[in-house]
């Protein structure tokens, strides 16, 4: 089988595995994410998040994944909901989180699409990622035409807006590549101006440590700091403001992924009364699980403590 007979295949495999898209981008240094990296980190736009200073040059060089790696497969998973089940609640839970947890969706349906990889040619040195290694996934995305990275810093598709996952096969194995997307945000800024604790401090630029996903996710501390009260718009899990705001997302359509179905509690008064037994049992499948009960307790508290 030759090398365009071969990327057709993979592109047909990932689209019955329902991937929305799949591009392929050569495994190279990344060059110009390089010194943008090297300035967010240093201006300390990654607050506590402390393993993003690890392995820099893993993040830059696909090669130090993978030995001889030579392409990048990206795929795009939709998991826009039918339903915004948080609109106008006295607590909302980004839709990101509304079903199983993504890592181990993604997880088995790359594992899939790999072992169609090493039946048609044999054996590969490759590694599958899922938001979960030092991994620059947006701009690997960008480069196979995926989408751009917008000016929420999150990638953008001008046919299905930009709810959806990204994962990533990096092998030794040469490929057909894409060209990257081209930019389409305009003199759009519509996701700047809707941010509540002005996150996005310049296009293109995210201090995540005044992001509400990072102060409701990653932020580890008993306490979020004071100087986000009354601006967490009842946030308790992540934030979708900047993509719901985003014209892109008009042709958003509602995912067929039934391990996105919602499984989360939409009842505020079943979520501020959720004992730690419940919680791990609730979200023991859940992306949610990541802010362990007391950090969701702690989120709720604040909202309610500044309302």
């Amino acid at each position: 089988m030759n090398q365009t007979e071969l990327t057709k295949r993979i592109k047909i495999k990932a689209q019955e595995l329902g991937f929305l898209s799949c591009g392929i981008s050569k495994a190279e240094f990344l060059k110009e994410e390089a010194p943008r990296l090297e300035n967010w980190l240093k201006k300390n736009h990654h607050g506590k998040m402390s393993y993003m200073e690890n392995h820099f040059d893993k993040r830059l060089n696909p090669t130090l994944l993978v030995d001889n790696a030579k392409s990048v497969i990206s795929v795009l998973l939709n998991y826009f909901p039918a339903q915004d089940l948080f609109e106008n609640a006295e607590f909302k839970i980004s839709k990101y989180a509304y079903g199983r947890d993504y890592h181990l969706v993604l997880k088995e349906k790359l594992d899939e699409l790999l072992a169609e990889i090493v039946l048609l040619v044999g054996n590969v040195d490759a590694r599958i990622f899922t938001d979960s290694a030092p991994v620059l996934e947006k701009a690997w995305a960008e480069k196979s035409g995926l989408g751009w990275i917008g000016k929420n810093a999150n990638l953008i598709s001008a046919k299905v807006g930009s709810f959806y996952f990204i994962g990533e096969i990096i092998l030794d194995l040469a490929l057909d590549y894409d060209g990257p997307a081209l930019d389409h945000c305009g003199s759009c800024t519509r996701c700047l101006d809707a941010c509540p604790t002005q996150a996005i401090i310049k296009p293109y630029v995210v201090d995540g440590s005044k992001c509400i996903s990072y102060l409701t996710i990653e932020l580890k501390d008993e306490i979020i700091p004071i100087e986000f009260s009354g601006k967490m718009d009842n946030w308790i899990f992540g934030c979708d403001i900047c993509q719901e705001v985003c014209p892109w997302n008009r042709f958003s359509l509602p995912t067929n992924e039934s391990d996105f179905s919602p499984i989360v509690p939409t009842s505020s008064a079943e979520l501020n009364s959720i004992s730690p037994e419940k919680f791990n049992t609730v979200f023991k499948f859940s992306p949610i699980k990541r802010t362990k009960f007391n950090g969701l307790k702690r989120n709720i508290d604040f909202i309610k403590l500044f309302k």
